[in-house]
């Protein structure tokens, strides 16, 4: 009988064991799930591949971009103003339009109203301010052929100079792919859109930006025809304003690009489709 009661008595003290150490070991593991740092959310931004490197600017830089790019397309200036404008604005202002800087200077360019650049109001319509850069850039003589840096300073009349030759880089990269010189090498990294968006008012946004752009709705779809070099821009333009515009595809030349989703997915930038050519298409998102 003693001998037996030990035996149960060992029994049982093995099965408290046990279940202890099951609880220890659901706990651990409860605690690394529940500790697991959570995901980092997604870092949404654009860049533009130029000799096998990447520049990076923000959402609303981008967008800033490529109004500025636009304008120069539309105005049939070569893509050396775009280069020049974007390294510009990104030395004055970060490509934002900003509302205060150096004594009265404001807007993308920093331009003075007190040097005759036009009053606050204008100068703060994105649109009038990068008028009035290239209309000043398209009075110096072969700018085309300049340093960026110098034809810079001699439109903007800079007290640093030198400062525009840093930005250069990332002008050109995103100015190439803008104007459609660099197909396929401007992307954005997007979660999905928050609400949905119009192909008309894309079409609104086209045309401000180029002039009358012809185009045609169907559905959720936008189809722009165009050359080659203009089909990039526009294609280019489309996922630069994606953000603000609720588009989420854009294909042209055989290419697509896809938004992403919220858990950072099918962000690759573009990817063969393997269709003919044909026009720029754009969805945007619908209910």
């Amino acid at each position: 009988m003693g001998s037996g009661r030990r035996w149960r008595a060992l029994l049982l003290w093995l099965l408290v064991l046990a279940g202890v150490l099951g609880l220890i070991v659901a706990g651990g593991i409860w605690a690394v799930s529940f500790f697991k740092p959570f995901a980092a959310p997604l870092a949404q931004g654009c860049r533009a591949a130029a000799d096998g490197t990447e520049y990076s600017l923000a959402l609303d830089q981008t967008e800033n971009a490529a109004l500025i790019t636009a304008v120069s397309v539309r105005r049939g200036m070569p893509a050396r103003a775009a280069s020049i404008g974007l390294a510009t604005a990104i030395q004055e202002s970060k490509l934002r339009n900003i509302t205060h800087g150096d004594l009265d200077s404001l807007g993308l360019f920093q331009q003075r109203p007190s040097q005759g650049w036009g009053t606050e109001e204008q100068i703060l319509d994105r649109f009038h301010s990068t008028n009035a850069f290239f209309d000043v850039l398209a009075t110096v003589p072969g700018y085309e052929d300049m340093p960026i840096t110098e034809a810079a300073q001699i439109v903007q009349r800079s007290a640093y100079p030198d400062a525009y030759a840093q930005r250069e880089p990332t002008g050109k990269a995103f100015a190439s792919a803008l104007t459609g010189h660099s197909p396929a090498a401007l992307s954005c990294t997007l979660t999905a859109p928050d609400g949905t968006g119009s192909p008309a008012a894309v079409a609104d946004a086209l045309d401000a930006a180029y002039g009358s752009v012809p185009s045609q709705i169907d559905g959720a779809l936008l189809s722009v025809a165009a050359s080659e070099t203009a089909g990039w821009s526009y294609a280019q333009w489309a996922v630069a304003n994606a953000q603000s515009l609720a588009i989420t595809e854009v294909s042209f030349a055989g290419q697509r690009w896809v938004r992403g989703n919220n858990d950072g997915s099918r962000n690759a930038g573009w990817h063969s489709t393997g269709a003919e050519p044909g026009p720029v298409v754009i969805t945007v998102a619908q209910p």
